[in-house]
């Protein structure tokens, strides 16, 4: 299985934003460990890809009522086995949100596609699946304009926030930190359809 594109993803980050270090690290580590990383059967846990949808001048966020979790969250999930982790943002970016996938872009920072933020976050235990981790690569995808979205069978809502809004629906630090990281990145790029 095919891990470069998502090593060389990490290592930009690790350089552009060291003060994620510790947790391009760990992710590093589990990715150059497991070469089944990109499958949700990788134990003790695997990469998923996460999108902050965002409009144009990026002041409404989408967020997701997930069911599973019962919190406010960006949209993303497992990758699937697929080798660019941006692709399978985009693919849960539309997945989640029922917004037509032309409508989607990611978005490019000094003309290059950047990881906008990492996580490790820990998935309780659920029936047949134990606890394990997520190893979270989150892109900026920016939505050509604020469209209704589709509540999906994963959510029990899918709604569009003001930016201000954020802090009185969550107290995520992950998803609160997303805020500030892409209006930073917004104000160096574009957005470009894949």
């Amino acid at each position: 299985m095919h891990r470069r594109h998502t090593l060389d993803f990490l290592a930009a980050h690790a350089s552009r934003r060291p003060d994620q270090a510790r947790t391009v690290e760990r992710i590093r580590a589990l990715v150059e460990a497991h070469d089944d990383c990109l499958l949700r059967s990788c134990v003790p846990g695997h990469v998923t890809a996460s999108a902050w949808i965002v409009t144009p001048d990026g002041r409404r966020c989408l967020l997701t009522h997930h069911k599973k979790l019962d919190r406010w969250l960006q949209l993303g999930g497992h990758v699937d086995g697929e080798g660019r982790i941006e692709l399978a943002a985009v693919r849960e970016a539309e997945e989640e949100s029922g917004l037509p996938l032309e409508s989607l872009s990611l978005h490019r920072a000094a003309g290059e596609l950047q990881l906008l933020d990492v996580d490790v976050h820990v998935i309780p235990a659920r029936r047949d699946e134990p606890e394990h981790e997520h190893h979270d690569l989150r892109f900026l995808i920016v939505a050509n304009r604020e469209r209704p979205p589709v509540v999906s069978d994963e959510s029990h809502d899918v709604r569009w926030f003001d930016v201000t809004e954020i802090g009185s629906v969550t107290d995520e630090p992950s998803v609160l930190r997303l805020v500030d990281a892409s209006l930073e990145m917004l104000a160096t790029g574009q957005a470009v359809r894949e």
